[in-house]
């Protein structure tokens, strides 16, 4: 009796060393930093070869369930795939519920939680089910708990890692894209005794689909646009880029604002798929002659305060990108009074929202207007911010808002 009762102590020694040394194997191999791979072979060869737990099943959540660890399944459980009612599962129990074929083959789950949040599952059995004695995964059930729990945790700080490393690349790529974007619009705004403009740009994310423009054709002549690509973020972005170079180049070629129209609805269509779209509106203007053409495609119509009148600035087109050709295109020629103002802004500016739901209407952006056109364009501008400002309260911006206003002398 005394022999085997020694006996037995050695052995419940050895096993103990076993576990405490197949521990520190892990918690080095995570202080190594080896890869997740490699954790999941450690945790294999500890479960099947030195604790004899004959079948595993291991589930892991990143973007859905799936099986990144099993043994001792036949062929028939090579395309294991996660049943729901293990989402019902807290604590360690054996399987009570019997549908499915996990149930019919395992005796026990061990779900790892992150609070509420369930990480993995691991299912376990034993090969030679005529066994009488107790089976390795009951008999070692709280050690396997505790190794997998420390598995689990430093795979996720993995994931979570190589998350931050990516969010901070895309972040570096945004903030190069912000960079670039910016150099797309003009780096200055003409401020002479004929003419005075200026502009304000808020990308609803760090790169937007707002653009504007003033380009110089000659020495009396400019041609000024704003436009609205739909959407928001790089995908707006690129395709601002392409109309930016697109009106810079046809401007070498040409002074006719329906050509140039027809043209960008041309590459639009060619381009976007139908995918997108972009409102303009686009104007000429001759500081000798004081006259201003323009086409309104799609777009929020400017208001022009001109000759102590209200003037909205509709005339044009559909958005561009619709249809191909474009199907009807109106100009119209304003000639434009001394101390005239005229104000351009996208849609954003009159989505803004308050915590009524209401939003920005034409109707406050004119008396706005109206009230500061003696000021310059600049202080405008910021007017009109601190009025959305004020009207959204703690609502966020939803959109990308471009103004540009002009005054003509």
């Amino acid at each position: 009796m005394k022999t085997s009762k020694i006996n037995s102590q050695i052995a419940a020694s050895s096993v103990k060393d076993v576990k405490l040394n197949s521990l520190l194997v892990m918690t080095k191999a995570i202080n190594n930093n080896v890869t997740t791979a490699q954790l999941l072979d450690i945790y294999q060869d500890i479960l099947e070869n030195k604790l004899k737990v004959g079948k595993l099943v291991l589930f892991s959540f990143t973007t859905e369930w799936t099986c990144i660890l099993k043994y001792g399944v036949d062929k028939d459980y090579n395309h294991l795939i996660f049943e729901p009612e293990l989402l019902d599962i807290k604590e360690i129990e054996t399987i009570s519920y019997s549908k499915g074929n996990l149930s019919k083959r395992f005796e026990i789950v061990i779900p790892v939680y992150h609070k509420h949040t369930p990480l993995a599952f691991v299912l376990l059995g034993d090969l030679d089910e005529k066994k009488i004695e107790m089976s390795s995964a009951i008999k070692h059930l709280p050690f396997i708990q505790t190794l997998t729990n420390v598995m689990i945790v430093a795979i996720e700080n993995k994931k979570l890692y190589k998350s931050s490393l990516q969010k901070a690349a895309i972040q570096k790529e945004l903030e190069l894209a912000q960079g670039m974007q910016k150099l797309l619009f003009p780096s200055s705004l003409p401020n002479i005794k004929e003419l005075e403009m200026n502009a304000l740009y808020l990308p609803h994310q760090q790169i937007g689909g707002d653009y504007y423009d003033v380009i110089w054709i000659n020495d009396s002549e400019l041609v000024f646009c704003l436009a609205d690509v739909s959407g928001k973020g790089v995908a707006a972005a690129l395709l601002m880029s392409n109309l930016q170079a697109a009106l810079r180049v046809l401007l070498k070629y040409t002074q006719s604002l329906a050509e140039i129209v027809i043209d960008i609805n041309q590459l639009i269509c060619d381009n976007a798929k139908s995918e997108k779209f972009i409102s303009l509106f686009i104007a000429k203007y001759n500081i000798d002659t004081r006259k201003l053409s323009y086409i309104n495609a799609g777009h929020n119509a400017p208001l022009l305060l001109n000759n102590n009148k209200a003037v909205y600035l509709d005339k044009g087109c559909t958005l561009l990108g619709i249809t191909n050709p474009l199907l009807e295109l109106e100009s119209e020629t304003l000639l434009v009074s001394s101390n005239s103002v005229l104000f351009a802004y996208t849609d954003g500016l009159t989505d803004t929202i308050n915590n009524q739901e209401d939003t920005v209407s034409v109707d406050e952006i004119k008396k706005i207007l109206i009230s500061n056109k003696k000021s310059n364009c600049a202080f405008i501008n910021k007017a009109m911010l601190f009025y959305l400002e004020e009207f959204k309260g703690e609502m966020p911006f939803i959109d990308d808002i471009a103004m540009l206003t002009c005054k003509f002398h």
